[in-house]
């Protein structure tokens, strides 16, 4: 929340400094307290407008995560913070919450992340557009993970 909160501040702030309209701004800060995942976790978004701009904004950064390129940022992340490739006896989490997306006591593998939110995503889309591109790029993540799986018990 705090993150969400310095985001939207730094926003409001460079709007302001920009002479940004304000009937403009709080279209953009909309977007700004709206765009993240772990924000839709459990909960129905009805403070929140879905404007046009929103589910643009939305779709396009859920794009990012998914597809080949998707798959490229969840390792390369994972490396980064040192979390397994997998672990067989840590099964993804399910029914997550906000607050449970957030506990920095789990311990999260890369691919338990396709399960956790990858895979979710093509779900959330907001746009025809979004949801056209995330099918491909869904169906592109189910592919390599049957591969990666199949690998993985035959190297394990």
């Amino acid at each position: 929340m705090a993150l969400v909160l310095a985001q939207e501040e730094g926003g409001a702030t460079f709007l302001q400094h920009c002479s940004c309209p304000s009937d403009k701004q709080e279209a953009i800060l909309n977007v700004i307290r709206g765009v993240g995942f772990k924000d839709e976790l459990g909960s129905d978004h009805s403070t929140l407008a879905l404007t046009p701009e929103l589910a643009a904004v939305q779709d396009a950064d859920r794009l990012d995560a998914i597809g080949a390129i998707g798959i490229a940022r969840c390792f390369s992340f994972g490396g980064k913070f040192q979390q397994p490739l997998h672990d067989p006896t840590t099964p993804p989490r399910d029914k997550l919450t906000k607050a449970t997306y957030m506990d920095s006591s789990s311990k999260p593998t890369s691919l338990n992340h396709f399960y956790e939110k990858l895979l979710k995503l093509q779900g959330l889309m907001k746009t025809e557009a979004g949801r056209k591109r995330a099918k491909q790029r869904h169906e592109f993540m189910q592919t390599y993970l049957q591969e990666f799986l199949l690998e993985w018990d035959a190297h394990a």
